[in-house]
């Protein structure tokens, strides 16, 4: 275990102690954070909780308000207004800022990368992931308080895949940036569409398919209504939310208060992964008490050539900057450390 690791954990735990014996204390910072999901998912009752954590954990030093995507600004500007200090933090999926340099998409969701989000976690907290987003994210005016993740996202189709030759022309919804790319080299026909137009695209067949978000979600809105052939486990996707403060304000914290909001992050992240794996079996078992949907379980063979198809894709990512790189480099190195490539 890193050194700093066993540091954040030790001095979360002292924190937590002193404060329990000391009595509760006035409070110091108060912060809005947004996300990047609506108030109705359970990923946002989580994020709700984690606040409460830290309030509590601070002895009441610490209070956070947290809003739902769009609140205070679109999903894509969280970035820059929390280092302009109109948001103090965000809880996002890095892809958002692709645009500003797609190193956040590699790290964001490296596609096909992860078999399980523990892996991912893995990777954040003892792989080196957290230190290379700081890197990437001091120079917005932003601090990495710690990294969390999604379940494996499902697939959802109207045509059954079995195998990679199945999504050979499949019309599927899929943003634009890595994502787009991978599935377009395995020859689908992605379809940009916002998450908004999935429901209504299946239903109208614009699409055949969508990457969209984790099979509890997809169930709870009907998608399987239309699209009666989900993949599940998750093949393909498995996206990053990064829990990201003003690096100013991270800056003048005292080191109780810092370690207090990365321990927290750690658990809210078990917490996050633990909950939707919950949920999405309970989903499943419905889904497949449906005589009119088969969940498709890809098989280990077809995964692993997917996964190939993505490391070309990676490849070419990584010569897009120093940056791509060095990202391409250390997963690639983690990945084969672990026998997983």
């Amino acid at each position: 275990m890193p050194v700093s690791k066993v540091t954040r954990i030790a001095g979360g735990a002292v924190a937590a102690v002193a404060l329990m014996a000391g009595g509760a204390m006035a409070q110091e910072y108060s912060w809005t954070f947004q996300t990047s999901e609506t108030g109705g998912e359970p990923t946002f009752q989580i994020k709700l909780d984690w606040a409460e954590r830290v309030n509590v954990m601070s002895g009441g030093r610490i209070e956070i308000e947290i809003l739902p995507t769009g609140a205070v600004v679109p999903h894509t500007e969280t970035l820059d207004a929390v280092g302009a200090g109109i948001l103090q933090g965000h809880m996002a999926d890095p892809s958002y800022f692709a645009g500003r340099d797609p190193a956040f998409a590699m790290m964001g969701n490296l596609v096909g990368a992860w078999g399980d989000p523990l892996e991912f976690l893995e990777y954040m907290n003892y792989g080196g992931g957290e230190d290379l987003y700081n890197e990437l994210v001091h120079p917005y005016g932003v601090h990495l308080i710690g990294a969390s993740a999604t379940g494996l996202e499902a697939f959802v189709s109207a045509r059954p895949i079995r195998t990679i030759e199945d999504l050979e022309g499949l019309k599927l919804r899929a943003p634009e940036g890595m994502v787009y790319d991978i599935f377009t080299r395995a020859g689908a026909a992605p379809v940009n569409l916002p998450g908004s137009e999935v429901y209504s695209s299946l239903e109208k067949g614009v699409i055949d398919a969508a990457d969209y978000t984790v099979f509890t979600t997809n169930h709870s809105l009907g998608l399987h209504e239309f699209a009666q052939f989900p993949n599940y486990p998750g093949f393909h996707s498995l996206p990053m939310v990064d829990v990201v403060l003003n690096k100013e304000i991270w800056d003048g914290l005292p080191p109780d208060l810092q370690a207090i909001l990365e321990v927290s992050v750690d658990q809210m992240a078990i917490d996050t992964v633990m909950t939707l794996r919950e949920l999405d079996i309970v989903a499943v078992e419905e889904a497949r008490a449906d005589p009119d949907i088969e969940v498709i379980d890809l098989p280990a063979e077809e995964r692993r050539r997917f996964r190939a198809i993505a490391q070309e894709e990676w490849a070419e990512w990584a010569t897009r900057n120093e940056m791509t790189q060095r990202i391409y480099d250390s997963v690639t190195t983690f990945l084969g450390s672990r026998g997983l490539l």
